[in-house]
């Protein structure tokens, strides 16, 4: 069965190159276009797809709203945030609103489009290398209130904790289980447990969870 997508982007441009990339993919099939975050929404809830490629910057409407509304309630649309990164200071709070991942516009095509596969799929972030680039800019922000700062997370575990830490850094499950002198599989576990714990409904939740508790900190 095929992904179903809507794409949305004020640029015509943007929508039209993924509309023919995607129709040459058989696993991918695009129901629906949007120009702005009000007519995502209403497509949304129209057409429900599987995934909805979202720009950030758009009139009226921007993709941080229409992200937050789509992805109220269980069993929501996923939404990967397509974004010039370089420019962009709005990835975090796309993210908070409950997008799953994020791409950047440079990319190449097919980048693009694993990407889309890996959120349809339930995962979270892309590539390890992107990933720490987002990491990196949450960090550079200002850091979370003193009162939450360092604060055991509770009903978490010491071990699951520094696993949270590592999450929150941008590790993968196997560089996580490097670091920890454990096996792939037992961090896999911590990380299921993690979500179970915290409610998390995926990684970019955890990165998130681990940067407000100050597991994550500023550099200085």
């Amino acid at each position: 069965m095929s992904v179903r997508v809507v794409l949305v982007d004020d640029q015509p441009l943007v929508r039209s190159g993924l509309r023919v990339l995607m129709a040459d993919t058989p696993d991918l099939d695009v129901v629906g276009e949007a120009a702005t975050g009000a007519e995502a929404v209403q497509l949304v809830r129209d057409v429900g797809p599987d995934v909805v490629v979202m720009d950030i910057r758009m009139p009226g409407m921007d993709g941080i709203e229409a992200t937050r509304l789509i992805t109220a309630g269980p069993g929501a649309t996923r939404v990967l945030v397509l974004t010039t990164f370089d420019e962009d200071d709005h990835v975090y709070g796309a993210l908070r609103a409950g997008a799953s991942g994020f791409a950047v516009k440079d990319m190449a095509l097919d980048d693009i489009l694993a990407a889309i596969r890996v959120v349809a799929a339930g995962d979270a972030l892309i590539a390890p290398g992107v990933t720490r680039r987002l990491i990196a800019d949450f960090v550079q922000r200002p850091g979370p209130a003193p009162e939450r700062a360092l604060r055991p997370v509770e009903g978490i575990t010491e071990r699951e904790q520094e696993v949270l830490t590592l999450v929150g850094l941008g590790r993968s499950n196997s560089e996580i289980a490097a670091e920890l002198f454990i096996t792939v599989a037992t961090a896999k576990s911590h990380v299921a447990r993690l979500f179970t714990k915290l409610g998390a409904r995926d990684r970019v939740q955890l990165v998130i969870t681990a940067y407000e508790m100050g597991l994550v900190t500023t550099p200085r």
